[in-house]
């Protein structure tokens, strides 16, 4: 496929972004193959309200799960997948996304009627996509472990596509969960209509970029938003990134620059506007790196801007994500008086926790290897 994701990934390491890694351009290939597939494939008709199955033209294409640590350039290759592949309608989603919608569809549909209602929310999503590609699939509820099979049975008959990325092998997800044995019938179907491919990439170059890099830069001002640029490049290998849009629940939040898992903001678009819990987690699912510039110092009558940056901080401390961050001061200097000043102790001990080796090194996430 001419501009396939192959081409990307060579083009990216021809133009210096990222180095070469045999695993990575093993997966590129791989993933080059299902998309010629998929250009040969037109997908199940859309359902209507007599026919859940419409006919297809060609072989329905088996997915790709691609597993391996953190830092190893799955997001990367899943980006330039998406971006490249023609084939529409397609959907890209962030797993926990995904089955938060789910169950909201399946409370809609038993409140409709007395039937089960996992078929109809299978007919819902393949409704509107017949490529599905996942951003790290794990499964820690037992809630989405006891659905899952059946689910994705409903799914894959009506000939969706699925692409997924993941850190854990099929057999490892849900480990030793609560009824476990319920939910292998999901692990049969992954691996009866995916392949799965372990990226066994050299390391986690996400890391080795940030051990030892400065990554709290105070005062803000120019100095500043001039180191925190050239951290941007470092971490990304491109100077400047670009807009995109996070949907929750039919809104919008605006990321003013982002590209390779990494996301710059400004203090005031995080936390001036009205965001909340469940903004600031999709935030964290959405990228492995969040930088933040002109974090000020918080006066008692910005208590509004200072609980949603504690939030925002717990928010990412608890997905282990990665933070680099401008402030007019130290994290205990930020907000030393006004309402909740003492909950912005443990905010404050975070941010400099979230420096550390030890956090880098357990950070959650996926990004792609860069060079210098």
């Amino acid at each position: 496929m001419e501009n396939g994701p192959l081409q990307s990934y060579r083009s990216m390491v021809e133009e210096g972004h990222i180095r070469p890694d045999p695993a990575q351009l093993l997966a590129a290939e791989k993933l080059e193959l299902l998309a010629n597939r998929l250009a040969q494939y037109g997908g199940a008709a859309k359902p209507d309200f007599f026919s859940f199955f419409g006919a297809r033209r060609g072989e329905v294409p088996q997915g790709l799960y691609l597993f391996g640590g953190v830092g190893r350039g799955k997001t990367m290759l899943m980006d330039l997948f998406f971006d490249a592949v023609p084939f529409t309608p397609k959907r890209r989603v962030h797993f926990h996304e995904f089955m938060a919608e789910i169950h909201e569809l399946i409370a809609r549909f038993r409140s409709l009627h007395d039937g089960d209602p996992i078929p109809p929310t299978a007919q819902a999503i393949a409704s509107e996509a017949r490529l599905l590609c996942f951003d790290e699939l794990h499964v820690t509820d037992i809630a989405d472990a006891m659905i899952l099979g059946r689910l994705f049975k409903g799914l894959f008959e009506a000939g969706i596509v699925m692409v997924a990325t993941s850190n854990l092998h099929p057999r490892e997800l849900y480990k030793d969960g609560l009824n476990r044995p319920l939910f292998e019938p999901f692990i049969d179907i992954l691996e009866d209509r995916m392949e799965v491919l372990q990226l066994e990439a050299a390391a986690d170059y996400r890391l080795e970029k940030l051990e030892g890099a400065q990554l709290y830069f105070t005062p803000s001002g120019k100095k500043s938003s001039q180191a925190m640029r050239e951290t941007f490049t470092r971490l990304t290998g491109y100077k400047k990134g670009k807009p995109a849009e996070l949907s929750v629940k039919g809104r919008k939040i605006t990321v003013p620059e982002t590209v390779m898992g990494v996301a710059l903001f400004d203090f005031e678009d995080l936390c001036d506007k009205p965001l909340g819990a469940g903004d600031y987690l999709v935030i964290a699912h959405a990228f492995h790196i969040l930088m933040i510039e002109n974090v000020p110092l918080l006066a008692p009558e910005q208590r509004n801007q200072a609980r949603r940056f504690i939030i925002l901080i717990d928010t990412l401390y608890d997905n282990g994500v990665r933070l680099v961050l401008s402030a007019d001061a130290q994290p205990d200097a930020l907000y030393a008086i006004g309402d909740g000043a003492e909950l912005f102790a443990r905010t404050a001990s975070r941010l400099i926790e979230m420096r550390s080796k030890d956090y880098l090194a357990r950070a959650k996430g996926d990004a792609a290897p860069q060079e210098s």
